[in-house]
């Protein structure tokens, strides 16, 4: 009787093994030059032609190999990266598989060149579908060249499924990016046909997004930093109006390795949930480092994924390290950001002490801020109501004055917004936008507290509500509570209004309750209460603001802008709109035809 079960021959379970770690020539890109890294290289060069399917190339000058080690390199499993199970729960390295190099090879017309530091000639080795047709000495520099030609050439049915060189192309320079971004130290250079797309020295951080991303953007981000005992989180992340339709510019990068995690990117949503409107991406590079046993890569074969020991650590310190950025809201406060500050000059060294002089001159000085001026307009009975707790600032208040406090107050316009000077700058608040943002953050810490201020009705009101919204107020009857309103069941489906939070009195805080407990239906199972509380909370504080204009008086101004600054997130409203636009004058001056 014959075996209907066989051991498959090697070459093709390299083939079978290439369908999962190489999807398309960016795979190709992203591992081998995850072992130019692993390698220890100052310099990394990238060439493509046709989008990576005529030829991938990847050359650096790292640590190189060996005769005996190159040639080992290319049988599965072979890596110098573990030698037992417990080194998997310890990794250091971006490759660690030894399956990149085989795969790869196995798909493609494969030449492989590499040399040992210190050593007088290196090897070159060509395969073909996987078999190797030639072994030779040869002469080079230091390091790997490793050649990929003609691509799927003996797998049509995977060819025919690629792109156009052009999309192509824009994978591999999407993920050349990431990996750029992760090596700042590293140099660099990426060829496209011939053509130089990028050459991205050695420096720091600041300087590598500036030369990927573009100096537009790099001049929007501000420092992370948060270190615990347990996790660090560093990087960079961009102010609210940066925002993107999706998730592309969310670099994140896990002991050094680029991922895209549910954590992390739930973590960065939360920081800036009350930060942009719904649909919007925040930028950020972040760098989460955690000890090498508490977090496992090897979740899947393209390493894209991967698993925390303590998610609910790692997320809480990616939130704490993005509101701190959020809260000092550097972008409008003036905080100084000390990137390094580099001007190449060429020419002699009279030149160079007058850019350091320059440079020494710019880094001592601190504008002097303006003196706090009242503005007092006409009397008007439409100013805003004692619900919406705005009180002039104490004298301690005063002598603490942030960044609002010391505007130098212009007027109102349209008695919406107030026009304030800043130095040379002119900035307009949207009065409303940041009375919402007041009374959304006094919500919070009342709803942290348990002890969101109520205000019971002096007549109790019915509701006739429909079964579905009756069954999600029983299960949420607690949470509910918690928000300020008091209900009691009186029979069949009618409730009884006992209480409403203070701050909906006077306004419609029945609409609001089934503007509540539809969201509540929308939501369903999947998603805890405790992860759209604050939608829930900016709802009610959007509600208690005072909507169309309203004229408000020098005391009304300057209590507004204590709080303000005493509130933090004050740059935009709970809802992501901006709460402050800042015009320089610069700008003014080329609306004038000045500039």
């Amino acid at each position: 009787m014959s075996r209907r079960i066989r051991i498959l021959p090697e070459n093709l379970t390299n083939k079978i093994a290439a369908g999962e770690v190489v999807e398309r020539p960016s795979s190709v890109v992203k591992e081998l030059v995850e072992n130019a890294l692993d390698s220890g290289c100052s310099e990394v060069i990238l060439e493509i032609e046709k989008g990576g399917k005529r030829l991938i190339r990847v050359v650096d000058n790292g640590c190189g190999m060996s005769r005996e080690d190159a040639l080992l390199s290319l049988e599965r499993h072979a890596t110098s990266k573990i030698a037992s199970d417990a080194d998997l729960f310890e990794l250091s390295t971006l490759g660690f598989r030894g399956e990149a190099l085989p795969s790869i090879a196995s798909i493609s017309r494969f030449t492989l060149a590499t040399r040992e530091r210190g050593k007088i000639e290196g090897t070159e080795i060509y395969l073909e579908g996987g078999s190797i047709r030639e072994v030779k000495v040869c002469g080079m520099a230091d390091g790997t060249d490793i050649s990929v030609r003609n691509l799927f050439f003996n797998t049509p049915a995977r060819l025919k499924f690629m792109k156009s060189s052009e999309t192509e192309s824009g994978h591999i320079g999407d993920i050349i990016t990431k990996l750029a971004i992760s090596s700042p130290e590293v140099r660099f250079t990426y060829l496209n046909d011939g053509k130089t797309v990028f050459r991205a020295n050695a420096g720091t951080l600041h300087e590598r997004i500036s030369s990927l991303l573009g100096l537009s953007l790099a001049g929007d981000l501000f420092p992370v930093s948060h270190d615990s005992q347990f996790v660090k989180v560093s990087g960079l992340a961009a102010k609210p109006d940066c925002s993107r339709s999706n998730g592309s510019h969310l670099y994140a990068y896990v002991n050094g390795r680029f991922v895209r995690d549910r954590v992390v990117q739930h973590a960065v949503l939360q920081a800036y949930r009350s930060s942009l409107a719904r649909g919007r991406y925040p930028v950020a590079v972040l760098f989460i480092t955690v000890p090498a046993g508490e977090v496992d890569v090897n979740v899947h074969p393209t390493k894209h994924e991967v698993r925390f020991r303590e998610q609910g650590v790692v997320h809480d310190a990616i939130i704490s390290a993005l509101e701190t950025v959020l809260r000092e809201t550097p972008w409008i406060r003036g905080t100084p950001v000390h990137f390094p500050f580099v001007i190449p000059v060429e020419g002699n060294s009279t030149g160079v002490r007058r850019v350091d002089a320059v440079r020494e001159a710019l880094e001592r000085y601190i504008p002097a801020p303006l003196p706090r001026q009242v503005f007092e307009p006409q009397a008007d009975p439409r100013t805003f109501p004692p619900s919406s707790a705005i009180q002039p600032e104490t004298s301690a208040e005063a002598d603490q004055a942030g960044y609002f406090s010391l505007l130098k107050v212009i007027g109102q316009y349209q008695a919406a917004y107030i026009l304030c000077q800043d130095g040379e700058d002119l900035v307009l608040i949207d009065q409303h936008a940041a009375h919402e943002r007041i009374a959304f953050e006094r919500l919070k810490k009342e709803f942290a507290s348990s002890a969101v201020e109520s205000q019971a009705l002096l007549f109790a009101e019915t509701l006739e509500l429909s079964f579905r919204e009756v069954a999600a107020l029983k299960e949420n009857l607690g949470n509910i509570s918690m928000l300020g309103f008091s209900m009691e069941e009186f029979g069949g489906n009618t409730w009884l209004l006992n209480a409403v939070p203070v701050l909906l009195i006077g306004r419609d805080y029945t609409a609001v309750l089934r503007d509540i407990l539809e969201e509540l239906l929308t939501i369903g199972k999947s998603r805890p209460f405790d992860d759209f509380i604050e939608a829930l909370l900016a709802r009610i504080a959007c509600h208690s603001v005072v909507r169309g204009s309203s004229l408000l008086s020098g005391l009304e101004i300057g209590a507004l802008f204590a709080q303000m600054d005493v509130s933090g997130f004050s740059a935009n409203c709970p809802h992501g709109r901006p709460v402050v636009c800042k015009i320089t004058l610069a700008e003014i001056a080329k609306m004038f035809k000045r500039g």
